[in-house]
């Protein structure tokens, strides 16, 4: 129990709180101390470049006002819960001018330096804020991470953060992430980048992405995996307490389906019917029956105003139904009938394609945070 508590108050040296006043200081992590492990899998390439000058490997987390606090703390937690595993990680805070920053909570952190004034880092990471979805990325703000991402072993971004790595041109022609919310917001501001919604991270290269803030936590393990491999990285994870690799995308924690709505009366007249009723017979032609049309045409329509067919479409509305009914503690088989799936299989097939996942194990994990 000394140990489990000795482990805990290490974990908390990542950062602390100076007396009385509310900046948050990060500490250098060394990596004495820490637990030997054999059989240590070849350094990446990425950890090779740190090795060859014998030098630990330097992340860099880049950091402004409005920055998402947790955007920092997660990730940072796992390469420092890595150096007591072997790991020899050695984590800074940067900002555009070297002055502290104030994150989004208020709370005032103490950097270690301004970007341009340190040499290449292997990891850099570019933590997110709530205002760069809402808003433009200042000019001044992208090409302050413009800087040391071009010098970088490897770039990654958390969550919103891939908003200023896009404004820096980092993310021109790559694959990308960002928080399910504003994915379409991203794929606008870079056109030319492939954003991919439901990916709780995207590794493009030697550029890495990611969702929603504790996503963060998911692409820091991924980066310690590929510099130590899986023992090492298993160990850490244990030791947060959170899953190597969690199932499913982004998916599982959207809201409901809330497209806009068709701009043409007839095929709003259809989409109406399907939600105001979804176990009713909603067979294609059935469907084209209610506004005396071909099935030929309904297709064109609902292809060409919502990019589905009718029959995913009244899918994606039972399947949303079904979410809503397990999440007011409906057992899956009453939410299969009253959602109007033709039977239980058939809603757990959906499940499986949409979110990797079964409906029972959907519900453990969002109908409640009562221990069971």
């Amino acid at each position: 129990m000394n140990d489990l508590h000795a482990a805990h108050r290490s974990s908390y040296a990542a950062a602390f709180v100076r007396p009385g006043t509310t900046h948050i200081r990060t500490a250098v992590f060394p990596g004495d101390g820490v637990l030997p492990i054999s059989g240590a899998p070849a350094p990446s390439a990425v950890e090779g470049a740190a090795a060859v000058t014998g030098g630990p490997h330097r992340v860099a987390i880049f950091v402004y006002d409005g920055v998402t606090l947790l955007d920092i703390a997660g990730p940072a937690e796992v390469f420092k819960e890595a150096n007591r595993f072997g790991a020899d990680y050695r984590i800074m805070l940067l900002s555009p001018t070297g002055a502290d920053v104030t994150s989004s909570l208020g709370v005032r952190m103490a950097v270690d330096g301004a970007v341009s004034s340190e040499p290449a880092v292997d990891t850099l990471l570019v933590a997110g804020s709530d205002h760069y979805p809402r808003a433009q990325v200042p000019a001044e703000l992208a090409d302050a991470a413009r800087i040391p991402a071009a010098s970088a072993a490897r770039v990654a971004s958390i969550c919103t953060g891939a908003f200023v790595l896009a404004a820096a041109g980092v993310l021109d022609g790559k694959r990308a992430t960002t928080h399910w919310q504003v994915a379409h917001e991203l794929a606008v501001r870079c056109p030319t980048c492939r954003v991919e919604p439901d990916a709780i991270y995207v590794r493009d290269g030697t550029t890495y992405t990611s969702a929603g803030v504790t996503a963060g936590i998911d692409l820091a393990l991924a980066l310690v995996e590929e510099d130590h491999g899986p023992d090492l990285t298993r160990d850490v994870a244990r030791a947060l307490v959170v899953y190597m690799q969690r199932a499913g995308g982004q998916s599982q924690f959207s809201a409901p389906l809330q497209g806009p709505p068709p701009r043409s009366p007839a095929l709003r007249r259809i989409t109406d019917v399907v939600t105001a009723n979804p176990r009713g017979d909603h067979s294609l032609g059935e469907l084209a029956n209610h506004l005396n049309v071909s099935t030929r045409h309904l297709t064109r329509l609902f292809h060409d105003e919502l990019s589905t067919t009718p029959a995913r479409y009244v899918e994606n509305i039972r399947f949303d139904l079904a979410r809503a009914l397990l999440d007011q503690g409906h057992t899956a088989s009453q939410a299969a009938t009253l959602a109007g799936f033709p039977s239980y299989e058939s809603m757990r097939r959906v499940f499986a394609r949409k979110l990797s996942i079964t409906p029972a194990a959907y519900q453990r994990r969002f109908g409640t945070t009562r221990l069971t």
